[in-house]
């Protein structure tokens, strides 16, 4: 008897989930750092110029190419792209990369999303408290990481045990499968994090000036930081390509999460209005929560001299120094703690849970492996995985897998599969799929922006990373000499998780074969 397949329990949940996916800490910690480097409001312009060129579309074929899939009783990337050109039989392996990205990203970022978990427990236990500075609070984080020892931590024995649960978490999440834990748990997560965010929110727009003596030191012209143009720096190549990085980073497009959400659907079920609504969920959440916290906050407590230093030092400086410095000096100062590094953890949970499910998926799909089986094969794995990133974190593993994960995966993903939706599967039949069963009409001016204006303005960024990044990236350059080794090792460790899929993916079709000869 064939196995039924798991479908989403209402349109509400697979909105939330998949806002659930995009919303994560780079809405509240990377957002923020991105525009106050590139020009402040100035960036706001390539970067919404991004979210109508490529996130939308993007959102669009992801949608419909999964839910397209999905009627072929595939989830992942290769059995997609194989349903969208069954005539090809080498294009399933760039489908590979709707895998391996997810699963590399759920190695590192598990272990960051810990850290929330651990910091809204140290809030409670006011464990920090006495960290009044910066530097202070520097020391406590890096003591936290067993990058150093101090009066604080004796090792990594606190930051292991609060991965472990987060781990088991999200492991126990996926076990339940799409409706009874992915779909639940956004239910109750999203609505949890916008209330928390919006708290915040509140909180630091009624906070006044801090220091008497500089009134103009507030959150409203903080927010003038953030949001003023610098129209200069919109010659800048960089900032075009840092605010399409962060709208695939946001919209947790071209890394293959979405095309495995969407499959699930049913043949009748909206993508038009789905995707768009689960989009415009997370713009306002980056845009509107995440630029309203981290930078008016701390301009508010150190001026604008000072925030620029402060913003400099990235977005993990802005959450775990900066911000419990700041929410130190507010009355009720645990609790604010708490809805801080809460609202965090609900952000990474919801996409930590949703980067897991494709290679679950797969093991369930082409090698026909109970979901149970999957989700602990999948966390044994990942597991071991994991250890290089908590035990070598100092010596630039994070960054590695950040970098061709996290950024470079996406772009090339992302192109191919707009290469196959609008050129291979065409664009009249997309089309008819985007609109079948759809609650609304898309402006017919997509039809073409998905067809030419997207596939050139990636190919574009990848040529423009090639050309200003790519020879310096690849021998390392800027890489200390003492940290190359595991720099190295991380890249042949990459090679050899997207050769092992490679290979499975072989197999999973030759089984696939035989059966159809059988």
């Amino acid at each position: 008897m064939a196995k039924q397949r798991q479908r989403w329990g209402s349109k509400l949940g697979i909105i939330l989930a998949v806002a659930g996916s995009a919303v994560g800490l780079g809405n509240f910690l990377r957002f923020p750092v991105q525009a106050a480097q590139n020009g402040g409001g100035a960036f706001m312009i390539p970067y919404f110029i991004s979210f109508l060129l490529l996130g939308i579309p993007l959102m669009w074929i992801e949608w419909t190419a999964g839910r397209f899939g999905g009627g072929f009783e595939h989830s992942t990337a290769p059995g997609i792209f194989h349903s969208m050109w069954e005539k090809n039989h080498f294009i399933k392996y760039f489908g590979v990369i709707g895998i391996f990205g997810p699963l590399a990203i759920f190695i590192y970022y598990t272990y960051i999303e810990s850290w929330c978990l651990a910091y809204s427990v140290f809030a409670i236990m006011g464990k920090y408290q006495g960290c009044t500075t910066q530097a202070a609070m520097m020391n406590f984080l890096q003591g936290f990481q067993g990058l150093t020892q101090n009066e604080h931590f004796q090792g990594l024995w606190a930051a292991y045990l609060f991965f472990v649960i987060t781990f088991v978490i999200n492991i126990s999440v996926v076990y339940y499968g799409i409706k009874g834990g992915i779909e639940r748990l956004c239910k109750i997560a999203m609505p949890a994090l916008f209330l928390f965010a919006a708290i915040i929110v509140l909180r630091v727009f009624t906070m006044g000036a801090p220091d008497p003596s500089q009134p103009a030191w507030n959150a409203v012209n903080g927010l003038g930081f953030l949001w003023n143009p610098d129209l200069s720096a919109l010659k800048d190549a960089k900032v075009w390509l840092a605010a399409a990085g962060q709208m695939f980073f946001t919209l947790s497009v071209g890394i293959g999460v979405i095309l495995t959400y969407s499959s699930y659907l049913r043949k009748s079920d909206d993508v038009a209005l789905s995707g768009l609504s689960a989009a415009s969920t997370n713009e306002f959440a980056e845009v509107i929560l995440g630029g309203s916290i981290i930078i008016p906050a701390a301009f508010a407590f150190f001026g604008p001299v000072g925030i620029v230093e402060v913003a400099k030092g990235g977005a993990f400086n802005l959450s775990f120094v900066t911000m419990p410095v700041i929410l130190q000096n507010l009355p009720m100062s645990a609790v604010f703690g708490l809805l801080w590094f809460g609202m965090l953890f609900l952000a990474g949970v919801t996409s930590s849970i949703s980067l897991a499910q494709p290679a679950i998926a797969f093991l369930e799909d082409e090698f026909a492996v109970d979901r149970r089986k999957a989700v602990w094969i999948f966390g044994i794995v990942t597991f071991i995985l994991c250890q290089p990133v908590i035990f070598f974190l100092g010596r630039g593993v994070v960054n590695e897998l950040d970098f061709w994960a996290g950024t470079f995966c996406l772009v090339v993903f992302a192109t191919v599969e707009t290469i196959v939706f609008a050129w291979i599967f065409g664009i009249d039949k997309a089309w008819e799929q985007m609109h079948h069963g759809a609650m609304m009409r898309i402006p017919k001016v997509y039809k073409y922006i998905i067809k030419y204006v997207t596939p050139v303005f990636l190919l574009l960024i990848l040529g423009f990373w090639l050309v200003q990044e790519g020879v310096p990236t690849i021998m390392m350059k800027g890489v200390a000499q003492a940290d190359r080794p595991f720099v190295l090792g991380t890249r042949i460790g990459l090679i050899l998780i997207f050769s092992t899929i490679c290979i499975l993916v072989k197999i999973a079709w030759r089984k696939r074969k035989m059966r159809s000869y059988s």
